[in-house]
């Protein structure tokens, strides 16, 4: 009987990309994965309270470390996934000259133009809590921004269609994400450092679970990196090409292996 795992990932895409390669590896080593999605807060509370053995992934230091905290103590920390960041971006076709820095978006010139209206995704993510912290310490709510939580959909297509009509606007968005595989978009110098810098999405399993896995599992799944750009691609595969994020993890290591 194959040993079973049970594998958490926050609800998003690009999470559920980065799910499906680790669980190709727990497969090859005979591992009966069982998978689960679940919003920032709740993925992190079921981790905590034992649902899920391993989790990919945790952003750390920022944008997940207080979610990891109560339950670090119980953690064994893997592989570095990819080296994920957000960013408010503007479409490449916005003149650099015109907005250069989040500051810029005061200007009474760029403020006529851009959209007021900043569509995020859910309010767990740590993207969402820095945009509002953004909107507010750079006072760009007294000009008429706001940001708004919502679906992926909801933020992806909202750019999308700006996009198309050529509308200046500003995307919360982050690295990896499927949007830079298909657009270009122009990150925002942001003094303040309010968008939580670098992090490294980190593989964590459960102490005590981790004491009774294989070490060759253990160290494959310690130098499972597939980086910013591929978690873009199998993103985009997802979310515009229809695969499954299981399909689009196989196509891409199918490729890997040929290469």
């Amino acid at each position: 009987m194959k040993p079973i795992i049970r594998l958490g990932y926050i609800d998003l895409s690009f999470h559920a990309a980065s799910a499906a390669l680790v669980q190709r590896v727990l497969e090859r080593h005979d591992y009966e994965v069982q998978v689960s999605a679940a919003p920032h807060e709740d993925m992190f509370r079921r981790y905590g309270a034992g649902a899920v053995d391993m989790l990919a992934s945790a952003w750390l230091p920022a944008s997940h470390g207080d979610y990891l905290a109560p339950y670090a103590a119980q953690t064994r920390t893997l592989g570095v996934l990819y080296r994920p960041y957000c960013i408010w971006g503007v479409p490449d076709y916005v003149p650099v000259d015109a907005v250069q820095s989040v500051a810029d978006l005061l200007r009474p010139e760029v403020a006529t133009r851009m959209t007021r209206l900043i569509q995020g995704i859910n309010p767990g993510a740590g993207i969402s809590r820095f945009s509002r912290a953004i909107v507010q310490q750079y006072g760009l709510d007294r000009l008429g921004y706001h940001f708004e939580n919502g679906t992926q959909a909801d933020c992806f297509v909202r750019y999308e269609q700006a996009h198309a009509r050529r509308e200046w606007c500003v995307v919360p968005l982050w690295h990896p994400q499927f949007l830079h595989h298909s657009h270009r978009i122009r990150p925002l110098d942001e003094p303040l450092g309010l968008l939580g810098g670098q992090d490294d999405a980190t593989l964590i399993v459960s102490e005590p679970f981790a004491r009774d896995m294989p070490a060759a599992l253990l160290e494959e799944l310690n130098r499972l990196s597939p980086g910013n750009e591929v978690i873009s691609e199998l993103d985009h595969s997802i979310c515009r090409d229809g695969m499954s994020a299981l399909q689009a993890a196989d196509a891409w290591l199918a490729r890997s292996v040929a290469l």
